[in-house]
């Protein structure tokens, strides 16, 4: 198969990178990536078979160790984020399970921002423990209390900035330098950002992961995650738990996701012009009692976003007035908005975290992660902006 000069592609243009980094071509020649829907390889010869498995010859030996299709997306996808390597994996809880468990054993422990998607906070305060692994969730803007929570028994620390649902920020530099200090590997979900607002790796995290199910697959049609790192630790630290455990995505979800990258950078271009307008509506409401969104000023960790965001993003999360009654009013009165817990797609999508996403989380830590009952997230799409406008005055007025 042909393979453009990775050293050329190193100095693309991000959009350029989208389109075309890592791609490989059949000698047939195609355009468009081709589909490679097999399981196995073969070998030229029986040598050729056990040169594959020693390393001595490069290529493919199995669709649960690596693929054609994985391939190239895991190389574009590292191009896109300026890593040395990634790995992409069946779901996004797949990608944030295995950036943790590969790297963890008994006595070992997690230090996490408060805030967090429920499963994931589920895989920190749940299942990790049963292993013997210890926990310390932080808020996210108190630096002092991750200077105490990070200590030399800190293994992992896992951060999401912006946070799911209430977009709190995180200072990652400023995290960053704590953990290397301890030695402890930095872990960002770097959803709500996108990988083209935020560059964690260049702030001194040492991981990012993400739910390609969102902005990065867009149209809602397959499930996936990554994680991206340096080679080293993606060799010898991720690689063999994913051989053995098997969590790799599956052919077609990879081609599909090839085809999504072409487009990623006009996608996120329009939500967030998009966004930016729905905020700056909504923070003029008066049945609105709290508006959250990173490119706004009105945003408590306005000043960590403008350092570390190259815009306020995609998402929007607002309290009404009057709680769930109003929050369901509200929803429910939309007709161009879908109602739906998922995000990151062309169309736009209304939740209400409480009840769905991070209904698991009980009525107690609701509180505390300040997820209230007339909490609303906003997915912001790439629709026309003035039907989107109309929609949320239009909701507004039923509240």
């Amino acid at each position: 198969m042909k393979k453009k000069d990775k050293q050329q592609e190193r100095h693309w243009q991000q959009a350029t990178k989208l389109v075309r980094g890592g791609r490989l071509q059949s000698q047939f020649g195609e355009t468009a990536e081709a589909l490679f829907m097999n399981s196995s390889f073969s070998y030229e010869s029986a040598e050729q078979g056990e040169a594959r498995f020693t390393g001595e010859n490069p290529g493919f030996k199995y669709g649960r160790y690596s693929h054609p299709n994985l391939q190239m997306l895991e190389e574009r996808l590292a191009l896109m984020e300026g890593a040395e390597a990634c790995i992409v994996t069946g779901s996004g809880m797949s990608a944030v399970f295995a950036a943790l468990f590969c790297q963890l054993k008994s006595g070992d422990h997690v230090a996490a921002s408060k805030v967090l998607f429920s499963s994931c906070q589920y895989i920190i305060t749940e299942i990790l423990p049963r292993f013997g692994v210890s926990y310390t969730l932080v808020e996210g803007d108190d630096m002092a209390a991750w200077a105490k929570a990070i200590t030399k028994k800190t293994k992992a620390v896992f951060i999401e900035t912006p946070s799911n649902p209430t977009l709190e920020l995180v200072d990652i530099a400023a995290v960053a330098k704590l953990c290397k200090k301890t030695g402890s590997c930095l872990i960002i979900d770097n959803v709500f950002a996108t990988p083209l607002l935020q560059h964690p790796l260049e702030l001194g995290a040492d991981l990012v992961v993400y739910s390609t199910t969102k902005h990065i697959d867009g149209q809602g049609r397959t499930m996936g995650g990554a994680i991206l790192g340096n080679r080293k630790w993606i060799d010898e630290t991720l690689m063999p738990f994913v051989r053995h455990t098997g969590p790799h995505m599956s052919p077609f979800n990879a081609w599909m996701l090839l085809k999504s990258l072409e487009t990623l950078s006009v996608r996120v271009e329009r939500h967030c012009s998009n966004a930016t307008r729905l905020a700056e509506i909504l923070e003029r409401s008066p049945k609105v009692s709290r508006l959250i969104y990173p490119g706004l000023k009105s945003h408590p960790h306005y000043t960590i976003a403008k350092k570390q965001m190259s815009h306020g993003g995609p998402m929007i999360a607002f309290e009404l007035k009057g709680g769930k009654k109003a929050a369901f009013r509200f929803m429910n009165a939309l007709s161009v908005f879908d109602i739906s817990n998922n995000l990151g797609n062309a169309k736009s999508i209304v939740t209400h975290p409480a009840s769905t996403t991070h209904a698991s989380l009980g009525a107690k830590k609701l509180e505390e992660t300040g997820i209230g009952q007339g909490l609303i997230r906003l997915s912001v799409g790439i629709e026309d902006i003035r039907d989107l406008e109309a929609d949320i005055l239009n909701a507004l007025k039923a509240v």
